[in-house]
Formats: C-alpha cells, structure tokens, sequence
C-alpha cells in the first residue's frame, strides 16, 4: 500500500495536492487547496482549488463559482461538527457536482462510510489514523437501507425492482 493518509474513490492513492490553511495569500506550492476567501481572489488559477469551512452557507451565487474549481474540500473542524455532511450532499444533490469532494481536518476512520454516503469521494485521513483501518471501515456495511448521495434507491425499492 502506498504511504498516504487519502482515500479516493475507496483506494488509497498518493496526494498530489498540498493543503494551505493561511488566509492571506496561496503558498507558492502547488496544487494546492487553500481556504475559500483566498481561492475566490485567484479562482483563474486552476492549480488551487477551495476548502469550505463547516459553516459556509451554500446558495446558487456561490456554487456557480464553486462549479469550476478542480475540486471542492470541506473542512471537519471536529468531528462532532457535522455541517460538512451537509454541504456535501447539496452539493451532489441540489447542485449535481460531478466533481472531486474531499473530506479535510478532523476526518476519521468511524466517519468514512458515512462521508461516502453524503457524496464524499475522496477522504484525507487525520494524520494519526491508520489507512487499513479506514479501508477496512470503508466495507463494514454491504447495503444501506436509505437512499443517499451513492444509492439513489431505497433497499425496498431496489428489492422490488429486482422481483418484478
């Protein structure tokens, strides 16, 4: 397995994108995923790419802006702070991202199935998390009841499909 804290897709795969919490200006690295105010500023750069804290309020304006960017990360700033599951599933729902939609900060193993479910497609491991943990965690359930961001069909439905 390659030495890397990111899932994607439910593989692990080595990140290529740097991640800059500095709100002033983007770093010189890149690509790089820089906090929103500073991807707005510099949005024809397409070697950035915006982070959402938990709280951001998203309304067309915004994903019209947002519909360009090589991918969307939403900050976990604790994983009790479940406003970013929110944000994910408006953005695959309401909003029909067919983007990248990574999962940054507080992010941890229990969490990832969950992620999936809301439209999450790539996963950024807090550093002390273990990957075969994650990947591991990623399987434990094999059929969801209800439908979500991955599964558009309830099981009931699915169930009646396949016998008719």
């Amino acid at each position: 397995m390659p030495d890397t804290s990111l899932i994607k897709l439910g593989q692990p795969e080595q990140d290529t994108w740097a991640l800059s919490r500095d709100e002033e200006a983007p770093p010189a690295t890149r690509p790089t995923i820089v906090p929103l105010g500073v991807w707005r500023e510099h949005r024809d750069d397409t070697s950035l790419a915006p982070w959402l804290p938990s709280d951001t309020q998203l309304d067309p304006a915004l994903y019209d802006e947002l519909r360009r960017a090589p991918l969307i990360a939403i900050d976990f700033p604790s994983f009790t702070d479940g406003r970013g599951y929110s944000l994910a599933r408006l953005l695959r729902e309401r909003y029909a991202y067919t983007g990248e939609i990574r999962a940054i900060g507080d992010v941890l193993v229990d969490q990832l199935f969950y992620m999936t479910r809301c439209g999450f497609d790539a996963l950024a491991l807090r550093e002390d998390q273990r990957l075969d943990d994650a990947l591991r965690a990623l399987g434990a359930f094999s059929v969801s009841y209800q439908p979500a961001a991955d599964v558009k069909e309830a099981l009931f439905e699915r169930r009646l499909r396949e016998t008719t």
